[in-house]
Formats: structure tokens, sequence, C-alpha cells
């Protein structure tokens, strides 16, 4: 069953020195490759600052287009992981040793399977 992990954290208020960022990526680099070397990942990707987010909504057949995250938060998705493992425990075990649950947290939700007619 596959399973998305969400990665979020708090908005940094000034950027980390070059020692955190190189320490925070050595452990996403031994995390990626621990998922790969499982053979549970499928896909992940870090995502581009919140400043990049543009919104997107319809109302009454007009698109509404804004800049940002669609909502005022002190916390955003920095990224994923889409796994593909046995069970939600063994999704919940993948989240628990990812650095984002260090960092900040980790949405663990279910991909949803639909029967195309």
């Amino acid at each position: 069953m596959q399973y998305l992990l969400l990665i979020t954290g708090e908005q940094p208020s000034e950027p980390p020195s070059q020692a955190e960022m190189d320490q925070i990526m050595g452990e996403y680099w031994a995390f990626d490759k621990a998922v790969a070397d499982a053979g549970v990942k499928v896909g992940g990707e870090a995502l581009q600052g919140l400043e990049t987010a543009t919104t997107v909504r319809v109302c009454n057949d007009e698109r509404i287009i804004t800049d940002g995250p669609f909502a005022e938060t002190r916390e955003v998705i920095g990224g994923f992981y889409l796994l593909d493992v046995p069970d939600l425990d063994a999704a919940l075990d993948w989240a628990a040793r990812c650095p984002g649950a260090k960092y900040g947290s980790i949405e663990v939700r279910p991909i949803m399977v639909f029967d195309n007619p």
C-alpha cells in the first residue's frame, strides 16, 4: 500500500548556517538512501520556499490566482516521500526515521485507490 509522508515544519525566521544546513541535508541524504535501499521509495522531493507558492481557486467559473500558500500558518510543507509499504505501521516506522520528524512533523496519509470504470 502506498503512503504519503508529508514533511512540515516552521518557516525559519532566518536561514540556517551552512554547517546546520550540511548536517540537516546529510540526515536527509541518509534517509533517502535508506528508503531507496529498502525498495519502498516510490518518489520524494523537497519543495522550494514558501515565497514561491501560488494558490489557484475557481469561483463562479473564474480563476483566482493568489501569491503564497492557501492559509496563514507558521508551519509550511517542505517536501514529501511517497512510500510503498505493507501497512500503516511500516509507514509510521519510516516516518519516525525521517529527519523531518525531528525538525517538525510528518503527516502520514494512505493513497486512495479508485476503481477506474
